[in-house]
């Protein structure tokens, strides 16, 4: 392991099959370097563990909900910073460099920015929304790639079970130690969602969500939302 950090690289998966070799082989030079790449599984039936063995150091297989993916990830976890990566997310190439620069610092945790990868205008605006809220209130998402050294991680024992808002009210906990190491070099991520959903309903549901839960709202009955607005748009 590099003497400086060990970073373990953990993605909660659930039926990712058509996605999991290309996340995973952008990996690779994170590994060739010493470092770890975990995939907790949820039980994936199409295959998802199958396609990822190869490719990454360890599988593990959990309860589904990516709290408790990200904790399981996180128990057998050797490195000394755990990096949380959404399956649709890409890191820059050059992630390591500014790793290591947060390594060096004081903070006990940080995130990326983020860039969706749809060429659309709306898409760069998003961005730029997420980006700033996360600057100015410490707060950020799964989407940006959160990292936290491992004492801080298990000082708190690590993410809530909740359905929804994990990465949130993890934020707001990690908050308490140091503000967030901000990476402005964006991570990708898949505009799929945007675009599936429709993306001014998506803006809406996601700021109605946050606000909901801001004003005490139970992260189980906003899953039930989420849940059944992404039913009627699948219908």
């Amino acid at each position: 392991m590099p003497e400086l950090f060990s970073l373990s690289v953990i993605i909660p998966v659930w039926m990712e099959a058509a996605s999991i070799t290309d996340t995973l082989l952008a990996l690779q030079p994170i590994r060739a370097q010493g470092h770890e790449v975990i995939v907790v599984d949820a039980g994936s039936s199409d295959g998802t563990a199958e396609l990822a063995r190869p490719l990454c150091d360890r599988v593990v297989v959990s309860d589904k909900g990516r709290a408790v993916q990200m904790n399981a990830g996180a128990t057998v976890a050797r490195g000394n910073l755990f990096l949380f990566l959404h399956a649709d997310t890409r890191l820059p190439d050059n992630a390591l460099d500014h790793i290591a620069e947060f390594a060096r610092s004081r903070h006990a945790w940080g995130r990326f920015n983020v860039r969706l990868s749809g060429q659309q205008p709306v898409f760069r605006m998003i961005a730029w929304f997420m980006n700033q809220r996360s600057r100015l209130t410490g707060i950020c998402t799964g989407d940006q790639a959160m990292f936290v050294r491992r004492d801080a991680f298990e000082a708190f024992a690590g993410f809530h079970p909740m359905p929804l808002m994990e990465d949130v009210e993890f934020s707001r906990r990690l908050c308490l130690v140091s503000r967030p190491f901000c990476i402005k070099e964006p991570v990708v991520t898949d505009s799929r969602r945007w675009q599936k959903h429709g993306v001014w309903r998506t803006i809406f549901l996601m700021w109605q969500l946050r606000w909901r839960y801001w004003r005490g709202e139970s992260p189980e009955s906003l899953a039930q939302i989420y849940r059944s607005d992404v039913r009627n748009v699948s219908k």
